[in-house]
């Protein structure tokens, strides 16, 4: 159930959920269901927008007609307009009583035949472009609502003014996290109001707890932050201004008849400046970038933080030793010199190793101090606030996902019991870990969370989802993560900087411009050109050697071959290894900061 609004509040504000799409010879039009003078249509040769009104008519009939369920929003590249159109959805749940959807499919709209006129550089590049936004109707855990805001925590809703809610969605909604915001602009300019989607990226899991004769519902809703998008070994720290890679703002809800509990954590990237490009080694160099803004890009990031959250404890679950070490004693020094930010080393292999998830106590006896006094957030059906949460935790490892999702679900069943205990739900003794089927549930929340955030940022499932899943590693787990490691690989050299593009022209970190010289224009060495032909020259040469080295057997002449055929291999792999850098897929839009 949602909050009841105030007395003489306005009504709620709602999108259009069924759209009817007109494809015509010269322009798409896009309408409502429920009201058809109400909508908007697409020039195909240029890609202008005109808002229908109530004269509106269309000569002829439409080429096809078909139902979409929103627009994601439109995008201007070199030469055409491309809308973005939501071709199928899920529900998948509700948030504060109104429906949570998945978008399941999307379609790009060409608005282009002005393309024809183009030059040939030109035509190659919208050709790339167009392939970006090819590899963004394939992006994963995008969801929205037609009905309400999901981007803002329970907490942050308490505090919005009367008749908040009767505005226009995308103005509710926090613009940190709206995945399409860049999208929107058009759209935004036409005053499209009820066609405007805020889609979030991140996570919505939920579930149904039934504890002695209480029902309770638990959601688990992660935001992805928009300000450094990107993927996992192309957005690593922090850039200028204090924003960090794969930073995500969890939300635990725990929604009861009488009360709605909120209890909220962030993870992130190492707030400073690190890199650590991939060369075709499986584990590349950690670097950290010397600079004298450093000071002030922490500074920054952790004034944003509090701000918004209140006092915060930075949790770092790196290794002490070896390159990982290297960048946590950097992220130490600078730690050092934070006033109101307390900064919790913690090595979580060296204690947890790979399945004593139980040590994770030594961390929290650390914290437990801070855990009481940020508490959580509470209030009862009738809107009244009997709680709030005082600050939170802040926790990353390398990547933020792996162990960072670990240490996040213990603490999050920690602020569960306390909960529950509030409620009378549990007595004092009890924990939810007592009672097996509906702890389980809580844990595959939380795995499921982890996967999904994960596929985002690194392009694979987690690894140690046994030990959010089960409490400890399991064969079949070991075996999953080993192929998840090896699917990062690939992925990482291979694929990521193609996605890393993808995201940095949807989120608009790089504007498309018929004024600016094409940024493929100087670049004449194609990585994956090259590839195929060295793998198969290694291929090759190691098939060779072995062939002549049974062959010598025989006859000693073969030994030369053998010798030759070892040496072509060994000088290929090392032209490779020397170039490793250039053989993988490579960002060509935007720089690493």
């Amino acid at each position: 159930m949602d909050i009841e609004p105030p007395p003489g509040s306005l009504e709620r504000f709602k999108l259009y959920d069924e759209l009817e799409l007109l494809e015509f010879q010269d322009k798409f039009v896009i309408k409502s269901h429920l009201s058809p003078n109400q909508g908007f249509r697409i020039n195909r040769l240029d890609g202008n927008i005109n808002v229908l009104d109530d004269g509106d008519t269309h000569s002829g009939r439409p080429l096809r007609t078909s139902t979409i369920y929103g627009v994601v929003g439109t995008i201007r590249l070199v030469v055409g307009t491309y809308a973005i159109v939501i071709t199928s959805r899920k529900e998948v749940g509700s948030f504060l009583g109104f429906p949570v959807y998945r978008l399941m499919s999307m379609s790009v709209l060409a608005c282009n035949d002005a393309l024809r006129y183009s030059t040939a550089q030109e035509k190659k590049d919208e050709a790339y472009f167009l392939n970006l936004l090819k590899v963004v109707e394939s992006m994963p855990g995008l969801y929205y609502s037609y009905e309400t805001d999901i981007t803002l925590n329970l907490q942050r809703r308490s505090k919005l003014v009367d008749g908040w809610t009767s505005k226009p969605i995308w103005k509710q909604a926090d613009p940190r996290f709206v995945w399409n915001k860049h999208l929107l602009e058009e759209l935004i300019e036409y005053k499209l109001d009820r066609f405007i989607v805020p889609i979030m990226q991140g996570s919505f899991q939920s579930a149904q707890l039934k504890l002695k004769n209480s029902n309770a519902m638990v959601t688990l809703f992660s935001r992805r932050c928009t300000r450094r998008l990107g993927t996992r070994m192309w957005r690593r720290g922090a850039n200028f201004e204090g924003d960090t890679a794969n930073f995500i703002e969890t939300e635990q809800l725990l929604e009861t008849e009488e009360f709605k509990f909120s209890f909220l954590q962030v993870r992130g990237s190492i707030p400073i400046l690190w890199e650590q490009i991939v060369d075709l080694s499986y584990k590349p160099h950690l670097r950290v970038i010397s600079h004298e803004e450093t000071p002030k890009i922490v500074e920054r990031h952790f004034h944003d933080l509090m701000q918004r959250y209140g006092e915060i404890v930075a949790l770092d679950l790196t290794d002490k030793h070896g390159e990982e070490g290297q960048l946590s004693a950097a992220y130490a020094a600078e730690m050092q010199t934070q006033q109101n930010t307390r900064y919790v080393p913690f090595d979580f292999h060296h204690y947890c190793g790979s399945s004593n998830f139980d040590n994770l106590k030594i961390l929290y006896d650390e914290i437990s101090e801070d855990f009481e006094k940020q508490r959580y957030f509470l209030i009862d059906r009738q809107g009244n606030v009997l709680e709030e949460q005082r600050g939170l935790f802040r926790a990353n490892c390398i990547d933020s996902l792996d162990r960072t999702n670990v240490t996040q679900c213990y603490l999050a069943q920690k602020s569960l019991n306390l909960q529950l205990q509030r409620i009378g739900v549990l007595t004092s003794s009890e924990c939810i870990s007592m009672f097996e089927e509906e702890y389980g549930k809580f844990r595959i929340l939380w795995a499921e969370q982890g996967d999904e955030i994960s596929l985002e940022y690194a392009g694979t499932h987690a690894l140690k989802g046994d030990l959010v899943r089960y409490g400890k590693q399991t064969i079949s787990g070991m075996i999953k993560d080993g192929v998840s490691a090896l699917s990062r690989y690939y992925l990482n050299n291979f694929h990521d900087g193609i996605r890393q593009d993808a995201l940095d022209l949807i989120s608009g970190h790089y504007n498309v411009s018929r004024s600016v010289p094409s940024p493929f224009q100087s670049n004449n060495f194609e990585p994956l050109t090259y590839l195929p032909v060295a793998s198969a020259l290694i291929i090759g040469g190691l098939t060779a050697t072995t062939f002549t080295l049974q062959q010598a057997g025989r006859n000693t002449n073969h030994y030369v071959s053998t010798v030759l055929c070892a040496g072509i291999t060994a000088g290929v792999m090392a032209i490779v290894k020397a170039n490793g850098r250039h053989l993988c897929s490579r960002p060509r839009l935007c720089g690493l900061l």
